[in-house]
């Protein structure tokens, strides 16, 4: 027996070797048939033979930039963040493997078509291999990169549908007594909008008589870079996309664009359970049945000081979906959905599309569950679809709530086909806008109508984003690429305040003359309606405009109001006068503690910095930083820069808004341009950190170099991978 496990290591020892150099070989034949072409911007243009070795040089080329958030990506996708920031993030970590079982991962990455397999196959070679040639690059947690993890983040919204499941809810009912007092910091779904714009102009409308489309995500800073691909397979694809993925989110190619705004199509629902505990086993009531709930035992690991401890849990799960929470007494089960080969084929097949044709077959995969979609083409097309994953549900029953899980009515009955969507194609008026706002002023009086559509079809409400963009948009022709950024893009009105104003000049009318906090608040009173509500470094109205209406969100909180109620109307009709003018002097006192006078220009308040490559940044007011005239998407600003004060700081900082930004013209040559906030680089000693932060702060866009010709015109190095 001893001799067995002898030989049996040495074995072991003479086949290490050789598995490695079978990987190396492979990565450099993989190298050898690719290029990188860095831009002025450090902007990577990547080519390689086959779409496969393309997918190799990006997803090297990413690491080369930020292997920190590219490996932080998949470690959240894997379930895996308390192996590296403690037992804080645990039950976070449940959450994903309520979804993510490896086995089951592996066992799909091996059904999946042959070309497929071959892009994994070629992005974990490309990750491994730059590990391989940056020895110094320590990983956090993977330190070899396996194929079938592409398919733990197929989907371009890290996080996703899986966020909307609360984790403290998920604790209480798994492990309620392990770390009772730990409680997780949930997202603030009521803070900082964290959505898109995207615009759409038809040719009849545009000066050149080609077809625009304006790109605008809206997410935490850095979220994204800027990425070419090409391969003599036909992929020619350039724009944002998210790190760790190997497809193109939201961008361009030489026939199409794509761009993706956050939807409220309802593909979530939520079933309440009556349970029972049968024979030693749960079940629960499903008609006249009771089924057994399959049970599921899932291993997470968390770090406690330096060691790694294993903790065990239990879940449940029913045909609707896995349990999350009780309420009521019930069990709560979650449908969503579980697609991810389909997902992320969808997710890569649109980059290749040469036509709307062929761009809707790939939406007929219907996996893109999150997401609108506003397109443009070169044939002169524009096309709006909203949401992509609808399932097929019963009208009797109120879907924005749980519904009864044991009523086999309530089962989902299959997915809507996409043409039974909500949907737009080449409207009369010329034009498609989408905010994160409701698809039925999409495209002005030419939008569908609600009435022709399930409820659950559109939960989306009007925003002061989207009123402002029908605004400027209705009656405009003559469009350029210029005209659509700074005229609608980055148009400057913020279109909340246009009820609210009124709303305070009448609460003002109501204090005596004389009334001592009528004269203290007389001056800043008079600024603020006498401003033209546009957001601008300069604008001392737009500060007092901003603190007041933070003062007032903060009062809605304590209001009960419709679900579907536009928010600015709501506070100007239900809010009492004395509550109005408490907040302003709330608002002037705010800005006198802080920057000594309530007299601050926005500019001065409003600030981007970027001196630490931390994912969570820092900010310090001691340090140089840029003024910013953009604004929170909340009060309607289209160009959306979302900034707070910090516990050590005074003056605001940026860190969700506009981050990928770009402006495309469809024509016998696409043309492009287009901007990131800060740079490409998460380096701090790259000359790309923040060389793009001057034109970010001026809203002023660099030239995309998309054909070969103009890409090495402009380039600034050009290597192959391992052998910079």
């Amino acid at each position: 027996m001893i001799k067995r496990v002898l030989l049996g290591l040495v074995f072991f020892a003479v086949l290490l070797p050789t598995i490695a150099q079978n990987d190396l070989t492979r990565w450099e034949e993989r190298a050898n048939r690719t290029e990188i072409i860095r831009d002025e911007y450090g902007v990577p243009h990547v080519y390689g033979k086959t779409d496969a070795d393309a997918v190799f040089a990006m997803i090297y080329a990413q690491c080369e930039d930020d292997f920190n958030r590219v490996e932080s990506n998949y470690i959240f996708s894997l379930g895996r963040r308390a192996e590296v920031d403690g037992v804080k993030e645990l039950h976070a970590d449940l959450r994903m493997k309520l979804y993510i079982d490896e086995n089951t991962v592996k066992e799909e990455y091996q059904n999946s078509p042959d070309w497929l397999k071959a892009l994994m196959d070629a992005w974990a070679d490309g990750i491994n291999y730059f590990l391989h040639s940056h020895p110094e690059v320590k990983p956090k947690l993977i330190n070899k990169f396996e194929p079938w993890m592409a398919l733990t983040f197929s989907e371009g919204s890290i996080g996703g549908d899986i966020e909307t499941i609360s984790v403290n809810d998920l604790k209480a009912f798994y492990d309620k007594d392990f770390y009772a007092h730990l409680a997780y910091q949930e997202r603030d779904w009521d803070e900082e909008p964290r959505g898109s714009n995207g615009f759409a102009i038809a040719p009849q409308l545009s000066q050149s008589g080609n077809a625009l489309l304006f790109i605008n995500p809206h997410t935490s800073f850095y979220f994204r870079p800027e990425v070419h691909m090409v391969s003599e397979e036909g992929l020619n694809a350039y724009g944002a996309v998210t790190w760790g993925q190997f497809f193109i989110y939201q961008g361009f190619n030489e026939y199409n664009g794509w761009m993706h705004t956050s939807s409220k199509a309802d593909a979530i629902d939520h079933f309440a359970l009556t349970v029972e505990k049968r024979n030693g086993q749960y079940h629960y009531k499903f008609g006249e049945e009771w089924r057994p709930l399959k049970e599921k035992t899932i291993l997470t690991k968390y770090k406690d000081e330096d060691e790694i401890k294993e903790r065990e849990f239990k879940a449940f799960y029913s045909h609707h979906g896995p349990v999350i929470k009780e309420e009521d007494g019930k069990w709560i089960a979650i449908s969503l959905m579980v697609e991810r080969e389909k997902a992320l084929r969808q997710s890569y097949l649109r980059t290749k599309t040469k036509n709307h044709q062929e761009f809707k077959s790939t939406m007929d995969l219907k996996t893109n569950s999150s997401n609108n979609t506003v397109y443009a083409d070169k044939d002169g097309n524009i096309v709006y679809y909203h949401g992509n994953f609808v399932p097929i549900r019963d009208p009797q029953f109120d879907w924005r709530n749980v519904v009864d899980g044991s009523n086999p009515d309530t089962d989902w009955k299959g997915l809507h086909e996409v043409d039974e969507l909500i949907y737009i194609e080449n409207p009369e008026n010329g034009w498609i806008q989408n905010c994160n706002s409701t698809p039925f002023t999409a495209a002005g009086p030419y939008s569908p109508k609600k009435e022709n559509y399930m409820p659950y079809m559109a939960w989306d409400q009007e925003n002061a984003r989207g009123i402002n963009a029908v605004r400027i948009m209705d009656g405009k022709k003559g469009y350029t690429m210029e005209s659509l950024t700074k005229e609608v893009g980055y148009e400057p009105t913020l279109m909340a305040f246009s009820p609210l104003i009124p709303a305070l000049k009448k609460s003002f009318e109501k204090l005596q003359e004389g009334n001592s906090q009528k004269e203290k608040l007389k001056e800043p009173f008079q600024v603020l309606t006498n401003w033209d509500m546009k957001t601008g470094i300069s604008s001392v109205g737009t500060s007092l405009a901003v603190f007041w209406g933070n003062q007032l969100m903060a009062e809605l909180r304590t209001m009960d109001r419709p679900w579907d109620a536009y928010v600015f109307d709501f506070i100007a009709e239900n809010m009492e006068a004395t509550q109005m003018v408490n907040a302003f002097e709330r608002a002037i006192n705010k800005l006198e503690e802080d920057f000594g006078t309530w007299n601050t220009p926005w500019g001065e308040i409003n600030r981007f910095q970027r001196v630490t490559n931390e994912i969570q940044g820092q900010f310090f007011d001691e340090l140089p930083s840029l003024p910013i005239g953009y604004n929170s998407s909340l009060w309607g600003s289209l160009a959306a820069y979302g900034s707070r004060a910090y516990p050590n700081t005074k003056k605001w900082y940026g860190n969700v808004g506009n981050s990928f930004v770009a402006v495309v013209e469809f024509g016998d040559k696409v043309k492009a341009k287009s901007l990131l906030a800060g740079g490409q680089s998460g380096n701090p000693f790259s000359p790309h950190f923040v060389d793009q932060a001057e034109i970010y702060s001026k809203g002023e866009f660099k030239d995309v170099h998309f054909y070969r010709e103009d890409v090495k015109k402009h380039a600034r190095t050009t290597y192959k991978p391992g052998r910079k």
